[in-house]
């Protein structure tokens, strides 16, 4: 199984430090596709090997043994590029790199589209698309799926050392657990701490008003006394024993019990006042010099056998009925890891704003960071 997380790379980026408004939003400014024309000019892809696939991911975050299987039973070569941000991502892709599968967020998913670096996919053409929840055959990200197939899927919520602390209340507020003093962390990441502030607050996930905005730092920064320090490697962390309590997300949660061999020094639970939830997706830039390749390699990937082996590598739970129970075996014992479409449908999600919210939404990170 693997041990190094999706998660454990992602550090903290300004949603709002790439690109210009477009159509009243934060989103990357369009450019025309050179020679690629209109989506409507585009030619249609079809899922059949037209050169090697260059594969451009988060490191460690699909099972190596499918992407040889995939290179042998098609003849192509798979040449891996890894990035450690959707920030970092985003700008290789807006810098003309050429890349024929990328990952982006849902989000992301919208900014790209939005600025017409994404291909439009047949779905018709991929036989693994029954497979996908209905709940994504028309996400608000990306309507109709015209860009996107959905990859994984994670919440955040709070991990704990149950023989340290006992049981916790359900609640965000138990982030200021009065035993884990000092070996408390927080995610490095802007929306993770305002979203969950917020919701302990009773205001939306994507808070962006000035006045509510400052009562989320106000109360953020009663819990930096009580911080060990804000990390994104919450696997190791826990692990490591350095944190007694740590904002998570679900899948680096089930790493580390995983690999701790002893899961019931463990708790992860999903707080009353809201749980966002989020997804990454496959995705086929306009600029892919390998397109069907890349369509094959997204229906390879689909298929329920390739499916659930991925999903017992990596850890994360996919929007695929055929891993539904294969994620049931592997999170025995933690049923609140799982997520359901009516979860998916709750609202709890992170969205774009508008460049302004986003630069408000900057500002208090930046204060809480500093507190």
């Amino acid at each position: 199984m693997s041990t190094v997380t999706r998660r454990a790379l992602l550090r903290a980026g300004t949603a709002g430090s790439l690109g210009t408004a477009v159509a009243g939003c934060a989103f990357l400014p369009r450019r025309a596709a050179a020679g690629a024309g209109t989506n409507a000019e585009r030619p249609v892809i079809r899922p059949e090997p037209d050169g090697d696939l260059h594969y451009f991911n988060w490191a460690d975050y699909i099972d190596p043994a499918l992407l040889k299987g995939f290179a042998k039973e098609y003849g192509v070569e798979v040449l891996e590029a890894n990035f450690d941000s959707m920030e970092a991502m985003i700008a290789k892709i807006t810098a003309g790199n050429r890349y024929d599968i990328v990952f982006p967020t849902a989000r992301w998913v919208q900014r790209l589209a939005a600025a017409g670096e994404l291909h439009p996919l047949p779905l018709q053409q991929l036989t693994g698309w029954q497979y996908i929840y209905e709940e994504f055959h028309d996400p608000w990200y990306d309507r109709e799926s015209a860009h996107s197939v959905p990859y994984q899927m994670y919440m955040t919520g709070i991990g704990w050392r149950k023989d340290k602390l006992g049981e916790l209340s359900g609640s965000w507020d138990d982030l200021w657990h009065e035993g884990a003093q000092g070996r408390t962390y927080l995610l490095d990441d802007r929306d993770e701490v305002l979203g969950a502030v917020a919701l302990l607050l009773g205001l939306d996930l994507n808070e962006s008003d000035p006045a509510r905005l400052e009562r989320v730092c106000a109360k953020a920064r009663t819990l930096r006394p009580r911080l060990r320090g804000f990390s994104s490697d919450d696997h190791t962390n826990m692990l490591n024993g350095n944190a007694w309590l740590h904002q998570m997300w679900s899948g680096d949660f089930l790493v580390a019990v995983r690999a701790s061999g002893d899961a019931g020094r463990f708790g992860f639970q999903t707080c009353r006042e809201g749980v966002p939830v989020n997804s990454d997706c496959f995705a086929i830039p306009r600029g892919a010099r390998h397109p069907g390749t890349a369509l094959l390699f997204i229906d390879y990937m689909l298929r329920p056998d390739n499916a659930v082996r991925n999903l017992r590598y990596v850890g994360y739970p996919q929007p695929h009925r055929a891993t539904e129970g294969a994620f049931r075996e592997i999170s025995a014992g933690f049923p609140q890891l799982r997520i359901s479409p009516g979860e998916l449908g709750s609202g709890h999600q992170y969205r774009n704003l508008t460049l302004a919210q986003t630069r408000l939404r900057d500002a208090a990170w930046t204060t809480i960071k500093a507190a």
